[in-house]
């Protein structure tokens, strides 16, 4: 499961990427396209959450194999 995380974590970057990238050239025109610029938000939530998910397994891991001994 793992492994799986770290892959939607890599590809969801890559979407917030590109997300971010089309909202500055819509914004840049002589019209901007407000409503481009919350397209971003859905794949920082999910880069927050994987994320978040990410950094604390290491420590979840040592607490429960901490909790197995005792």
């Amino acid at each position: 499961m793992n492994k799986w995380i770290r892959q939607f974590h890599r590809w969801v970057a890559v979407a917030f990427t590109v997300t971010v990238l089309a909202t500055v050239v819509a914004l840049a025109r002589d019209e901007p396209i407000l409503w481009v610029s919350y397209t971003p938000l859905l794949p920082l939530a999910l880069l927050f959450f994987s994320g978040a998910y990410l950094f604390a397994r290491p420590y979840l891991v040592k607490r429960r194999a901490a909790a197995a001994r005792s």
